[in-house]
């Protein structure tokens, strides 16, 4: 029993699930800056969560990073790419990502630091591990 309250209205609930998410980008962040020894500026997030701008916005917040949602449809467009690099029709992966960045509206969340996410962060920590 980690002694959290159960969120009981659908509201309550899917800001939980958003929450999670958020805290879990976070740790993910910070395992991935401590294994490389370098920091991440900025987040980005693709697919079909780009569509969640509650979601968008609390990564950023949680994560005290810049994040770049975009694109929706990242899995096909990707797949589409790399069959055109095959195909010779795109010469390599930086002509790939300026074609992607010329195709398709990117939306920038910048961090709302009025909340402090750290007591949450370390209170998911210690529940997830």
């Amino acid at each position: 029993d980690t002694g959290q309250s159960i969120p009981e209205s659908p509201g309550a609930i899917i800001r939980c699930a958003l929450e999670s998410l958020a805290l879990k980008y976070h740790s993910v962040l910070g395992m991935l800056e401590s294994l490389t020894g370098s920091p991440i500026e900025t987040v980005h997030i693709v697919g079909g969560g780009t569509q969640n701008k509650l979601l968008c916005q609390m990564t950023a917040d949680a994560c005290q990073r810049q994040v770049i949602a975009g694109p929706v449809e990242a899995t096909a467009t990707g797949n589409l790419l790399v069959q055109l690099i095959a195909n010779g029709a795109v010469n390599s992966m930086a002509e790939a990502r300026q074609i992607v960045t010329n195709s398709f509206i990117e939306e920038i969340y910048t961090p709302d630091l009025s909340y402090d996410w750290g007591e949450a962060a370390e209170r998911f920590a210690n529940i997830v591990g």
